[in-house]
């Protein structure tokens, strides 16, 4: 019996999400391995689920944003209470949000071929997880106290990939070209950076998070909204207003002393 796009995307959340109770519950002694596995198995899990739309970019993207939103989840999860408690909002939070993952992906795929009225509503879940994901990424890596070089490498790389996905699935080029390229490198090289400044920078691990997260939010919002031609002045101000705003509780939180 042949299943249907649904429920392909059904069984695969509720495999990820099976696999993700398992790593917390099942006594499994290396978890860290267990979740890197558990990550990539979103890639032939996306590509399967979305298999019979896959034309030019598309299977090299989609995979993208599921296999970076499980590891996020994943690793900030080892950094919580073991409990119960604690366990059904993520499992449920996951489960919810690769579902839509999904069906984003699926929903870009569609609308690289032919026009598609929920393009726009995928395009914003997809930014939501997208900053969602990068705040438990960078959070997790500030957390492991890694040194200043480390921090700066791994906030590129996760920064560059999902701004990679989140610049394409603009226009949903027929091929990756170097304009896109370039802002995902230039985006990326500046979070780095940031990152590295911030390994100094005597705040709590979660403020710095957000505050980098902010700046994904600003730039990532930026360069969709002037690849769709809505860079507005209006746009611009509220951007920087945010960027402003967090800068702002960042320096008020910092402990010089």
């Amino acid at each position: 019996m042949l299943l249907s796009k649904r429920r392909k995307f059904i069984l695969s959340s509720f495999l990820l999400t099976a696999g993700l109770s398992l790593i917390q519950f099942g006594g499994i002694s290396s978890r860290y391995a267990a979740i890197g596995f558990l990550s990539l198995l979103t890639i032939p899990l996306t590509l399967w689920s979305l298999k019979e739309a896959l034309k030019g970019p598309v299977w090299l993207l989609s995979w993208i944003l599921p296999l970076f939103f499980t590891a996020g989840v994943g690793l900030f999860y080892f950094l919580l209470p073991g409990s119960l408690l604690t366990a059904i909002p993520v499992l449920i939070i996951y489960f919810l949000g690769i579902y839509a993952l999904l069906l984003s992906e699926n929903i870009f795929a569609v609308a690289a071929i032919r026009t598609i009225q929920l393009f726009r509503s995928a395009s914003a879940a997809a930014f939501l997880l997208t900053l969602f994901t990068v705040f438990l990424l960078y959070d997790t890596v500030f957390s492991f106290r890694l040194a200043f070089y480390s921090n700066a490498l791994l906030v590129f790389l996760i920064s560059f990939f999902l701004f990679l996905h989140g610049i394409w699935s603009v226009n949903l080029e027929d091929k990756i070209n170097g304009q896109i390229l370039l802002y995902s490198l230039v985006l990326s090289l500046g979070m780095g950076e940031i990152a590295l400044i911030l390994s100094f920078w005597p705040t709590a691990i979660t403020l710095g998070s957000l505050f980098l997260t902010s700046l994904v939010y600003v730039s990532l919002g930026t360069v969709q909204a002037k690849l769709s031609e809505r860079l507005f002045r209006k746009t611009v101000k509220e951007y920087l207003t945010v960027g402003l705003v967090v800068l702002i509780i960042l320096l008020a939180y910092t402990s010089w002393g």
